[in-house]
């Protein structure tokens, strides 16, 4: 039996169910041969206050890994972009399915476009980045926390007490929920999170079994430009208390990489560019990493940290 171990929101499932049927339509697993775990994380009980307020990204996945530990589950299916740059010791994340959109779309019961929110309204969101990216393109908003699983986020939403919101385009196809996109937003202006699309499975490093079960359905190109934005994460030691973006892209044997980190208030932004083979993708990540420091200075981005 394959124990998939997942958090038990809906677009948690949707993922962790996607990572079944590609392994059953791999031909690797009988359907009966797995299930699926729900394992309920410290991040998904608190709602009342940013994430960065209460630990940070480690409060999705920790008690998934106690479980990979504990041998509970045996793989844990997660959303790249709330994986901390360092793993434990022994976990390691051995599989990426094929990204989603990566981009970042306006959701809104009352306007069409983020164009046409009339200043002085207020916009929902729980990220640090998108909240630095709004206020950087539109400092005439206001910008709210909005936690809570996606449904929640709509439901306030339709009831008014927000113009609209900025959630995860990929989210929301997962869900099937793409109808309620208003406007994607161009990654000129937002650019994504890292890891923001990808789901990646963790498991105990060593484990040959689930290696070898995972390498049916693991996305190479995917995991390439994951690569490359975690070590530019890594190299600026990114959490989500700092609002930090990255989106790299294989072309080829070639992989272009863009990265971004903002003040809190959107006032100030250094941005930087890395291209190189694709056969190194850390190397691109870290070299643009390193730029970004050396432009900004430590001091300085240590200072913008919430």
């Amino acid at each position: 039996m394959v124990r998939i171990g997942t958090r038990g929101s809906a677009l948690a499932l949707a993922q962790a169910h996607e990572v079944r049927e590609r392994l059953i339509s791999a031909g690797v697993v009988e359907a009966a041969g797995i299930e699926i775990v729900e394992i309920k994380t410290t991040g998904d009980q608190i709602l009342d206050r940013p994430l960065s307020e209460a630990g940070g990204k480690g409060l999705f996945t920790k008690e998934l890994e106690e479980a990979l530990y504990d041998r509970r589950i045996d793989l844990a299916v997660h959303s790249a972009k709330d994986m901390p740059t360092v793993l434990p010791d022994g976990l390691g994340l051995s599989a990426f399915l094929p990204r989603e959109d990566v981009r970042d779309a306006f959701v809104s019961y009352q306007y069409p476009d983020l164009a046409s929110v009339p200043a002085d309204s207020v916009i929902g969101t729980a990220s640090l980045r998108r909240q630095a990216q709004l206020r950087r393109l539109r400092p005439d908003l206001k910008v709210a926390m909005l936690r809570g699983n996606v449904i929640t986020r709509l439901a306030k939403l339709k009831a008014g007490e927000f113009a609209g919101a900025i959630l995860a385009t990929a989210g929301l196809r997962r869900l099937g929920l793409a109808a309620e996109i208003r406007a994607l937003l161009p990654a000129t202006d937002f650019l994504p999170a890292v890891g923001q699309g990808a789901i990646c499975i963790e498991s105990r490093l060593g484990d040959t079994e689930i290696e070898t079960l995972l390498t049916s359905i693991h996305d190479h190109a995917t995991a390439t430009a994951l690569i490359c934005e975690r070590a530019f994460l890594g190299v600026l030691d990114g959490s989500c208390r700092t609002p930090i973006a990255g989106h790299a892209t294989l072309d080829g044997k070639t992989l272009r990489f863009r990265g971004q980190v903002l003040s809190p208030d959107g006032t100030q932004s250094f941005e930087v560019n890395g291209e190189g083979a694709s056969d190194d993708p850390g190397a691109i990540g870290r070299q643009a990493g390193e730029k970004i420091l050396d432009e900004a200075g430590a001091e300085l981005l240590a200072s913008l940290r919430v």
